[in-house]
């Protein structure tokens, strides 16, 4: 990945490619580990996964998953998982920092939304401490209405939305997370204000959907697993998918004319303090476990994208994210 420089960078978005910077890092072509691995050597006969989201959110749907397909590789024994949520996965960071951070069984969940939670609130306990191990998956947002709503389509949203933002309140995940930057990143394009962006975050999918349904929210942000239910349903109806061709059998926000797309992806960390001998068995485990056939039916099941990243370009990446994310942060004004 050719790196590019904070100011680099702000020149770039204010000269109106915003959307386009964020797909690069937040949006890259999928990759998956190397087949055939070698045995698997067994990393830890209990091992924890922290999950800084509340129950039924992609991050505990993925570290579920995770879990699950260590369990089936032969790797671990046994899996005990915490679900620390709120504040885009800041409060559950500081909870696995204060507690976990040279813990060896350990692992931690994050993504997208915890760079952009970070770059919003600026809290005392950073990703800084955290040593990342792998990228795993990346999903595209999905923008919902209730099935009754008068928006038919993101044309329409972007209508109502030059017309009156304020009236066009949106839910989606932790205040500054990928879901709240891609709605400010949305209202931008249709020419109207970011500053009027009403926005209401939860912690998990299942908030954003109550929202949408009971009309406190007009709009509803988040990945595609978390509405199918309701979509299928039919109470929910979908207007438009941030991947930059139709994804779902739901059009592209690009291809109704909106120059915008954004992916978020999971990835799986340990503490800094983790020896780099013991990180790297780590990897190893994961990456034996995303070979396992639980795992590519949780990834089929759910429409997520396989990513596997990892080492120097999964640092790489991250540092880039973080850069993105302040910078979006600034220019859309995003509030915490």
């Amino acid at each position: 990945m050719k790196k590019m420089d904070r100011r680099q960078l702000l020149t770039c978005i204010a000269a109106g490619t915003l959307a386009g910077m964020a797909a690069p890092s937040w949006g890259q072509a999928a990759k998956a580990p190397a087949s055939k691995p070698k045995a698997a050597a067994k990393l830890a006969s209990k091992l924890r996964i922290v999950i800084p989201a509340n129950v039924g959110g992609g991050w505990d749907q993925t570290g579920r998953a995770l879990g699950t397909a260590m369990i089936s590789a032969g790797v671990v024994d046994e899996i005990d998982y915490e679900n620390k949520g709120g504040k885009g996965g800041t409060i559950g960071l500081a909870y696995y920092a204060e507690k976990y951070a040279a813990d060896p069984n350990t692992l931690i969940m994050g993504g997208t939304v915890m760079v952009g939670a970070v770059a919003l609130q600026k809290p005392a306990i950073d990703m800084g401490t955290l040593a990342p191990l792998a990228r795993l998956t990346s999903d595209y947002l999905v923008m919902v209405v209730a099935a009754n709503s008068p928006i038919k389509n993101a044309s329409d949203l972007s209508a109502a939305m030059k017309a009156n933002l304020k009236a066009v309140t949106v839910a989606g995940g932790s205040a500054g997370g990928v879901d709240h930057i891609f709605s400010g990143v949305f209202a931008r394009a249709t020419g109207a204000n970011p500053d009027d962006l009403t926005y209401l975050p939860f912690a998990g999918g299942a908030e954003v959907v109550s929202a949408v349904l009971s009309g406190k929210a007009m709009v509803g942000i988040s990945g595609y697993s978390e509405f199918s239910s309701q979509l299928a349903g039919g109470q929910l109806r979908a207007i438009g998918v941030s991947s930059r061709k139709a994804s779902f059998g739901i059009p592209s926000i690009r291809d109704q004319g909106m120059q915008v797309d954004m992916a978020n992806w999971r990835g799986v960390f340990t503490g800094k303090s983790v020896p780099a001998e013991r990180q790297a068995a780590m990897v190893e485990a994961v990456r034996q476990a995303t070979l396992h056939e639980s795992w590519k039916s949780v990834l089929k099941q759910n429409h997520w994208d396989a990513s596997w990243l990892t080492g120097k370009d999964f640092n790489e990446q991250i540092d880039f994210d973080q850069t993105t994310a302040r910078v979006m942060v600034h220019l859309l004004k995003l509030k915490a």
